[in-house]
Order: C-alpha cells, then structure tokens, then sequence
C-alpha cells in the first residue's frame, strides 16, 4: 500500500488533476489531439487544428475564414468522429480564425 509520501506516477496524478476538473480521461485526450489527422483527414487537418477541449467544446483553430466556415458545416460529422475514434465526448465545436503573422 502506498503512503502519501511514496512517488507516484506522473499519470496517476495527471488523471486525478483531470478527474477533479471532470475533464475528459488524458488517453482521450491523447487521442484527440494525437489522432486528428484520422479524424478529420489530412487536407481538413492541413488547415484546421484542436486548440483546446473546454467540458464539452472544442475549440479549433483554422488558417482561413472559408475553413472556418467548412468546419461549422462539417461539425455534426466532425463531433460523430470524435466519439467513435477517440471516444471523447463533444458537444460542440468553436471555430476560430487564427491571427496572420
């Protein structure tokens, strides 16, 4: 049995932090962020990435208004994708436009 002065994984720890802040599991996560160029594809991840999961919402951030655009017509199949490849729950997907530089 481990005392609370005993080391932990890193990972335990990261899931408890996540659990606390009722976000998703981190291998979803992973999952998420990792895998989406298969979720999407690659010509929509060439232009189109998650920045940030809040709760339920994605935020993603695209490199043009017209992907912009794309992507809220896209959001429904994007959201179906997400639960069957990544198993994260999303309800919603927030599209912004990234700053040119």
């Amino acid at each position: 049995m481990m005392s609370d002065a005993d080391p932990r994984p890193l990972s335990s720890s990261l899931d408890a932090i996540l659990a606390s802040l009722r976000a998703p599991d981190r291998r979803q996560v992973a999952g998420l962020f990792g895998g989406w160029d298969q979720v999407v594809g690659d010509q929509v991840a060439a232009h189109v990435q998650p920045v940030r999961l809040d709760e339920a919402v994605l935020v993603v951030e695209v490199d043009d208004p017209a992907w912009a655009t794309q992507m809220r017509l896209l959001a429904p199949q994007v959201i179906e994708r997400l639960q069957t490849v990544c198993e994260v729950t999303v309800e919603r997907l927030e599209v912004v436009v990234a700053r040119r530089r």
